[in-house]
């Protein structure tokens, strides 16, 4: 009998996986099963390039804009991004690690702390970020091109012609994601370069009408007006960083098992601090709007303002810029939700999930686009993001800890072969502890968001209208999650031969794995842990 504790296997042959390489041009056939130790050739730097250039983009620098449109001056703009980043990537590092340990994605990875159902939270979490983040690279670098376009060739760049350019990038981007990670990595490789150099170039064609001592709406620090608009501004450029929460294991799942997990949560913050440059961007260039054309802003049309500001010469290397980053931008955002959505439906194979996610993300881009306010869209978008996305992260990376970073990758795709049982199955699929302390976690942080003017909650004025919602995200599930272990102990089995760390376990035996359908014994992996 296989020893259930045993990591390293293998076999990494369910659902619809190959043991084979795979090349550029062909078609990537691994879902979320685990990638076999002999298919982890993808390297640290390779993750670097990946999780750098999914954000050194056009769609960043819309969000770097946004602290000059809440009536920020440039330095408190400046400070409100650079905290938004350091803090951001360090609540991302540890996610980078499940990848590596279980061969699979982080929706799948968090089967052992919501169980194999309550895994679908992962699911869903990932499509909200990656609907946003796709939505937000499609309109920013589309309407960039079109722009651009207009004054380089002369086009009358009418809606139509809008429509035209938000498809061609969409598609692009979807046939990219069809082909898979090494066609992914690939553009990455290409972009994340080209784009730095760009950004930097655009920082230079702005120099001559920058003015460092833009004072905005001469909010003056620290005073009770200044706050929200600031907390505000740290959270949006917080949740880029936060949206690749549950994306990271896509990347991970294909370096070697034994990667050093120190070196990884560094290359994440590494990767996340390069992205300032392009925040940087926004912030400049949002400025120059500002001072010069302020009616977009008002009107909250960063990319229109842009082009009408940009230097003529510097057009065509924007045109590019939107390109490139779009394509990077939009590959990463993608990519892992036609993953995550395959082991929701299994019988959809990656390619399928890949493609109709697609289909319903275009078509969302193209009603947010023409029948709301896009502005108000992203800032609620990323306020969701943060306040849900947040626990689950903190319940994973305590979850870690206590589990002393044991875990039974096998056992995870018990719902993907239409299983039941298992180590992770504890209440029918859900594991209790974990989904009370999210749920309970991601409600009380939804109820205290307070973006002025655009999203707030009912308990939003809570700390006399300072948004506390990052706050409630961070600490809630830290306190709640270990309570609810308490109260509901998990099976010692699962916890491995060193047991848990921290908390309480209980001696009882863990459910064989049977088919769903036929209800015959698949496993005695029950009697075996248990």
């Amino acid at each position: 009998m296989s020893d259930p504790y045993r990591l390293d296997d293998e076999s990494g042959s369910h659902g619809n996986a190959a043991a084979v390489r795979s090349s550029v041009t062909t078609v990537e056939q691994y879902g979320v099963d685990s990638i076999p130790d002999a298919d982890r050739d993808a390297s640290i730097l390779d993750f670097v390039r990946l999780c750098w250039g999914g954000a050194n983009s056009i769609a960043t620098a819309v969000l770097g804009a946004f602290p000059i449109m809440f009536g920020l001056s440039f330095w408190q703009a400046t400070a409100a991004a650079v905290l938004g980043l350091i803090v951001g990537s360090l609540v991302l590092a540890p996610m980078s690690i499940f990848g590596p340990i279980n061969g699979t994605n982080n929706a799948v990875s968090s089967s052992a702390h919501f169980g194999v159902v309550g895994r679908i939270v992962g699911s869903f979490l990932s499509l909200l970020t990656a609907i946003a983040f796709f939505a937000i690279s499609v309109w920013s670098s589309g309407d960039a091109v079109v722009g651009a376009a207009r004054v380089v060739f002369h086009v009358r760049g009418s809606e139509i012609q809008v429509a035209v350019v938000y498809s061609v990038f969409a598609v692009s981007v979807l046939i990219v994601c069809i082909y898979g990670f090494k066609m992914m990595l690939l553009i990455n490789k290409i972009a994340v370069v080209a784009s730095t150099l760009l950004f930097v170039w655009g920082l230079a064609a702005f120099v001559t009408l920058f003015d460092p001592k833009f004072a905005g709406s001469g909010l003056r620090w620290g005073t009770s007006a200044f706050w929200p608009p600031f907390i505000s501004s740290t959270l949006i450029v917080l949740a880029n960083p936060i949206s690749f929460g549950a994306f990271l294991g896509d990347w991970t799942r294909y370096l070697p098992r034994r990667t050093s997990k120190r070196a990884l949560m560094i290359a994440t913050i590494v990767a996340q601090l390069l992205t300032f440059l392009p925040f940087l961007f926004g912030i400049v260039t949002a400025s120059v709007i500002a001072i010069h054309a302020p009616d977009y802003l008002a009107r909250a049309e960063y990319t229109g303002g842009l082009l009408a500001v940009a230097p003529h010469w510097f057009l065509a290397p924007l045109l590019l810029l939107a390109v490139l980053s779009g394509m990077s931008t939009g590959t990463t955002s993608l990519y892992g939700t036609g993953l995550d959505f395959s082991s929701v439906f299994p019988r959809l194979s990656r390619p399928q999930a890949t493609l109709l996610i697609g289909a319903i993300s275009c078509a969302l881009i193209f009603i947010g686009r023409f029948y709301f306010s896009l502005f108000g869209s992203i800032s609620t978008f990323v306020s969701l993001i943060i306040v849900t996305t947040t626990p689950w992260m903190v319940i994973m990376i305590i979850g870690y800890v206590v589990r002393r970073g044991f875990y039974i990758p096998d056992a995870m795709q018990i719902f993907n072969r239409g299983q039941k049982g298992g180590p992770y199955w504890f209440a029918g699929g859900w594991n209790v502890a974990g989904m009370l302390a999210w749920i309970v976690s991601s409600i009380v942080a939804l109820l205290t968001v307070n973006i002025p003017d655009h999203f707030v909650g009912w308990l939003g004025n809570l700390a006399g209208g300072l948004d506390v919602s990052l706050v409630a995200a961070l600490i809630l599930p830290a306190m709640l999650y270990p309570l609810c272990l308490k109260l509901f102990p998990e099976p010692r089995a699962i916890y491995g031969p060193a047991g848990s760390r921290f908390i309480s376990t209980i001696d009882v035996p863990i459910t064989p794995i049977v088919d769903s359908v036929r209800g015959a014994v698949k496993s005695s992996i029950g009697d075996t842990v248990g």
